[in-house]
């Protein structure tokens, strides 16, 4: 029982040897290569064996037609990735461009407001009452909420006081917590 274990062992570990050796592909070695010629030859007179031969040599060009074109599918779909790829390439970089400008637009409307808020704080309190309340009331409370706390409080004394209530319910409403 040995023996002809080892005799089939060598059988095929010895071209597998050689196949890997050298560097080639395995499965030629194993691989079935007859021919439906080959595969009829002295049976060609088996009506049976004849309709075998040409139902496997069916399927064997509808296997080969079938892996075209799954190898058609797999171009297709490398190109596709690629593409992609690029397009997303392309797109992260615009995120970032228009990141960039963003923060640029942002930091210059803080620096415009920053100057706003230093004029009213340079202002008399008078002067800065009367364009306050010609403001929408929103606006002026974030400038009174910026200025200087004893700036804005003599801001808000000289404005008559139903713009002052207004203003501070609106300042309120800005600092409240929003849930």
């Amino acid at each position: 029982m040995r023996k002809p274990l080892m005799m089939l062992t060598l059988a095929f570990a010895l071209p597998a040897g050689a196949a890997l050796w050298q560097g080639g592909d395995l499965a030629r070695f194993f691989a079935a290569s007859a021919s439906s010629d080959d595969l009829l030859q002295g049976c060609t007179d088996v009506p049976e064996a004849v309709a075998l031969a040409t139902e496997l040599r069916d399927r064997a060009l509808r296997i080969e037609r079938y892996m075209e074109a799954l190898d058609t599918r797999k171009a297709e779909l490398a190109t596709a990735e690629a593409a992609l790829r690029a397009r997303a390439t392309e797109l992260r970089q615009q995120k970032s461009g228009i990141q960039s400008r963003r923060d640029t637009a942002s930091q210059a409307v803080r620096e415009d407001i920053d100057r706003l808020i230093a004029v009213y704080d340079q202002m008399k309190p008078a002067e800065a009452a009367a364009v306050l309340t010609n403001l929408p009331p929103d606006f002026a409370a974030e400038i009174l909420m910026r200025v200087q706390p004893e700036t804005g409080a003599r801001i808000i004394a000289a404005v008559e006081p139903r713009q002052a209530a207004l203003l501070t319910a609106q300042m309120g409403a800005r600092s409240a917590p929003t849930d």
